[in-house]
């Protein structure tokens, strides 16, 4: 039997390569993805980890999704359905709360509660943040330019970004250029003084980081969490029904509709080199497939350092790949809990455990955390973003019983002496301390746990270092400079080896635009 060649073949069947894979099969071209894993989705995985019980194992919300890959994919056809999340809860120390709703008269309500000065800078400081959002929005939407190359459509890209800023007007241009370099804390300093808002609002601005609140950068973080946007609504976050695995297997569903092949359980070995051209890849099974394109979902440490040889690319470029920082500083705790938990400060059910819960009580205790992490330590008394699917999906779990989702800072992969079992319980309980601290009944109700460290996610997910954005969102890993400077527009030193990752612009999140970007710059240079 003739040996059947692919137009395409994509390494990783993680959201990102899924997109990839549905828009080079919409366009004709014949495409073969695969995936180590039995399970497709990458980081975005529902799995029954515990029985009756579905875990958002790693990734656990969605709004950064591009709202133009809904639509193109028709992933709601595919069974894509996003259910919104209705607030974000703040336990404080004092015994008090602070809620922001969805209703915007609800939330100016409960901020004047705090401080009036608040309720009425919140109005100006969302506007401001939509402008902002507005203004980088379309970077999103372009590949980016090589500043060094003097290629014709180049240079026209390049004048008409430089255009597209000149038209922001110095004001706009003015608050852009603060918020990409400052930290989120001393940023959100100049807006508010109450400290639970602040601390919860800059929680966003370290997300995936290894930095602190009052790390310069992490303004620019808080905006890429602030461009999520569900129905054209800029700052909506919501869950998808069956959790994140849901919005993968939407993707996935898309692409094989459009004809792309799917194969799970096929690990890569390497890059098949000939020539200095890109023509296949070895799985570990010792089986070969040959195919015009390759495309990289992996991160670019696993991609360039893993699959390929370093005298295989550039030295300068493998240098660059070495120095991208990809450290990772979160863990995940899934429960699988007997009772809903009862918040001392708000007692009793009601539409707060609908919605985000944040252990952020103050700027203060999220720098003390990073302070920990820094000497390579987990924390103390960790940061920690929780939602309860059940509440929003009763399907997550059996009726009467629920599961929740906690996202922990900082649990930093270069752990002094290492991760083992014994570490990965010692944080396990580190967090249920902490959150006992708000929500006492939990440590009874709790049926089963499951503990990620950043060791896990390498091991599990493939994800270096357990970074979940693929590297940082530091200013000089941004735009061009991702991952390495005059390769950001997806192409790579190796001819016909793209990168589809979360490693390239714009970065991280479940939001598929460097699968779709990256889609667009392959068929720009290879019709079907």
């Amino acid at each position: 039997m003739k040996r059947r060649d692919y137009d395409a073949v994509i390494v990783g069947g993680g959201h990102n390569g899924l997109v990839n894979a549905a828009y080079l099969a919409r366009a004709g071209l014949d495409v073969l993805v695969l995936e180590r894993r039995p399970v497709l989705g990458g980081a975005a995985v529902t799995e029954e980890v515990y029985p009756g019980f579905q875990y958002c194992v790693c990734s656990y919300v969605v709004s950064l999704l591009r709202p133009e890959i809904i639509q193109d994919l028709e992933l709601a056809r595919h069974g894509l359905e996003i259910l919104p999340l209705e607030s974000t809860f703040t336990p404080l120390p004092n015994g008090d709360y602070l809620v922001r709703w969805a209703d915007h008269d609800q939330t100016r309500r409960e901020l004047y509660r705090h401080s009036p000065r608040d309720a009425e800078a919140y109005d100006e400081f969302g506007k401001l943040m939509l402008q902002l959002a507005m203004a980088v929005k379309p970077i999103l939407g372009m590949a980016p330019p090589d500043p060094g190359s003097m290629r014709p459509g180049n240079l026209a890209k390049m004048a008409r970004l430089g255009r597209h800023f000149r038209d922001l007007g110095s004001e706009k241009l003015a608050a852009l250029v603060k918020l990409m370099t400052m930290s989120s804390a001393d940023y959100l300093d100049e807006w508010f003084e109450t400290e639970g808002l602040k601390a919860t609002m800059a929680a966003s601005g370290i997300i995936g980081t290894f930095l602190g609140p009052r790390s310069p950068g992490t303004a620019y973080v808080l905006l890429h969490h602030y461009m999520g946007e569900i129905d054209g609504a800029f700052r909506a976050w919501g869950f998808a029904r069956g959790g994140t695995g849901a919005v993968s297997e939407a993707i996935a569903s898309a692409a094989r509709s459009l004809g792309a092949e799917i194969r799970t359980e096929a690990s890569v070995e390497r890059i098949l080199n000939e020539g200095g051209r890109a023509v296949g890849v070895a799985l570990e099974s010792g089986e070969e497939i040959r195919a015009r394109l390759v495309v990289s979902g992996l991160d670019p440490k696993r991609t360039f350092l893993g699959l390929l040889e370093p005298d295989e690319l550039p030295s300068e470029f493998v240098d660059s790949i070495r120095h991208f920082r990809i450290r990772g500083s979160s863990g995940k705790v899934n429960l699988a809990l007997a009772e809903l938990p009862d918040f001392t400060a708000l007692p009793g059910v009601g539409p707060h455990l609908r919605g985000a819960m944040s252990i952020s009580p103050s700027v203060e205790y999220l720098e003390r955390a990073y302070d920990d992490a820094k000497y390579g330590e987990f924390s103390r008394r960790p940061y920690m973003d929780i939602i309860l699917p059940s509440m929003i999906d009763p399907s997550m779990a059996p009726p009467g019983k629920h599961v929740m989702s906690i996202f922990v800072q900082y649990a930093p992969y270069a752990l002094n002496g290492g991760w083992d079992d014994e570490r990965r319980e010692a944080f396990g309980d580190t967090v249920i301390d902490t959150l006992c601290q708000y929500a006492p009944n939990v440590r009874d109700a709790i049926i089963h746990r499951q503990v990620v460290t950043p060791a896990d996610m390498e091991e599990t997910f493939g994800l270096t270092e357990g970074n979940i954005f693929h590297g940082e969102l530091s200013l000089h890993q941004l735009f061009f400079l991702r991952p390495a400077p005059a390769w950001a527009n997806y192409r790579t030193p190796l001819a016909n080896l793209y990168q589809c990752g979360s490693g390239t612009h714009p970065g991280g999140g479940v939001c598929g635009a460097p699968g779709r970007l990256a889609a667009q710059q392959i068929l720009k240079e290879h019709r079907p």
